[in-house]
């Protein structure tokens, strides 16, 4: 590494860090198109906070299983099944339909009875790291209670066929993203009800992005305190170092091969915000920077400066990275046969098939193609100005690392133009440095928002 790194902000540790991981992200391609489809469709109906107040019932069944007494706590663990395998038959893999949580309660309250909902960050299995890390410190430093909340594909909840923490395709961080808006709805309905107050929730990395769509979901004002994440996933996997890991190969070979994804599932992305096209000229300018910083052969380099060249837009006027014109009809919960879709290519004739697919996946504009794809589903899933806007957006204290490499905030609207009135809090560093050292600073910024809340809505409603 050379000083061109620190330049752009960027932590040498996060690169080094990421360079230690061999697994790649995506290894079974972007998930089927019917999956796409509806998960797309619900999308539009959970980004809107007003269509979703009827969709998990008050009193969704939530089930204790055990409680562990500890001389400062007890623990309670429970479950629930996912409300989105109601909605979205299917969509979830069968070992995450059943949310579990652990519950930490203190055995002396300091004031009031509050309870933050943590989400997991990536590679955060089961309970023991923010049970650890977070919520033992907060009993003993606020006497604040925590739920943990596990994620769907990590720990109990890990499909069998999935390598650690390595998410198989593009698909299952949207519908891990759906399951736990509605699951975290679920737990402040029942938290509510039993009468504890005031509630927040709060991530690290990809956790405060998940705590961050599930209060845009919330109809109350809510302390949120979203750590080392920012306003989309996609330049997490199209800019950030995790770009790296991501398993290009694959999704370039099925984007090509099956015309669904550029014919149909394009003119269902929605979003079309002022940052739609900044990641492509950000990237061309960037592209020498980025391609030394991300270790790129010469193979990718020649695909990163035909994507700069272009803007990082689609050829053709086809609209790549968000089409216009129709939206296809809702698709129903049972999803659309993948036989029916079009394709390009059909079975009847195998050497004209090999011939064709070949070509398609040697076509040099595939890779920006297939970056422009990814951004377009990553922000019609992530980008919090997608959802709806927080009740009391001066009730959000977003934790930031100024040199994080995984998470990019060039070319991206930021939070602030998103949630007018937050706070943004930066610390030096990067995102592993802060994500390994800095909880202190999160639990924090935890309790300054809780204060925050107390000050402003002090009678519990």
């Amino acid at each position: 590494m050379d000083a061109r790194c620190w330049s752009m902000g960027v932590s040498r540790l996060d690169v080094f860090y990421r360079r230690l991981l061999l697994t790649k992200l995506f290894i079974g391609g972007w998930g089927k198109p019917e999956d796409l489809k509806r998960i797309f469709e619900f999308r539009k109906i959970i980004g809107d906070r007003e269509k979703c107040k009827s969709l998990v019932p008050e009193d969704y069944p939530v089930y204790i299983t055990k409680t562990e007494e500890h001389s400062d706590c007890q623990v309670h663990n429970g479950f629930f099944i996912s409300p989105l395998e109601h909605l979205v038959p299917g969509i979830l893999p069968q070992e995450a339909v059943k949310a579990r949580f652990q519950f930490i309660v203190p055995k002396r309250w300091q004031k009031n009875r509050p309870v933050c909902i943590h989400l997991a960050g990536t590679g955060d299995h089961f309970f023991w790291r923010r049970r650890t890390l977070m919520a033992r410190p907060m009993i003993k430093e606020a006497g604040m209670a925590s739920l943990l909340l596990e994620n769907p594909y990590y720990g109990y909840r890990k499909p069998k066929d999935q390598l650690r923490s390595c998410l198989k395709n593009v698909s299952d961080l949207f519908v891990m993203g759906g399951a736990l808006i509605l699951e975290s709805t679920v737990l402040l309905r029942w938290l509510h009800g039993e009468g504890y107050w005031p509630l927040g929730m709060t991530g690290i990395s990809m956790g405060g992005y998940m705590a961050s769509l599930a209060v845009t979901n919330w109809p109350k004002p809510i302390p949120l305190i979203p750590c080392l994440s920012w306003s989309t996933a996609s330049s997490v996997f199209t800019t950030g170092v995790l770009s790296k890991a991501v398993n290009w190969a694959e999704l370039e070979k099925q984007y090509a091969i099956n015309s669904v994804y550029e014919e149909e599932i394009i003119n269902l992305l929605e979003y079309c915000g002022a940052d739609s096209f900044k990641m492509g000229q950000d990237f061309g300018r960037n592209v020498d920077s980025i391609e030394h910083l991300l270790g790129l052969s010469g193979g990718d380099r020649a695909s990163v400066d035909q994507y700069s060249k272009a803007g990082g837009e689609a050829e053709g006027g086809q609209g790549l990275l968000f089409g216009g014109g129709h939206l296809l009809s809702s698709v129903n919960s049972s999803g659309t046969s993948l036989d029916s879709l079009p394709r390009s290519l059909h079975a009847d004739n195998t050497l004209h098939r090999k011939r064709t697919d070949s070509a398609k996946c040697s076509r040099p504009s595939l890779h920006r193609e297939s970056i422009g794809f990814m951004k377009g589903v990553m922000d019609e899933c992530t980008h919090m100005a997608n959802f709806s806007v927080p009740v009391d957006t001066s009730l959000i204290i977003v934790v930031q690392a100024k040199e994080d490499a995984y998470i990019p905030r060039t070319g991206v609207l930021s939070l602030q133009e998103i949630w007018p009135g937050c706070e943004v809090r930066y610390l030096n560093g990067g995102h592993i440095s802060a994500y390994l050292f800095k909880q202190n600073v999160f639990r924090q910024a935890i309790y300054d928002a809780f204060n925050r809340f107390c000050l402003k809505y002090p009678n519990p409603h």
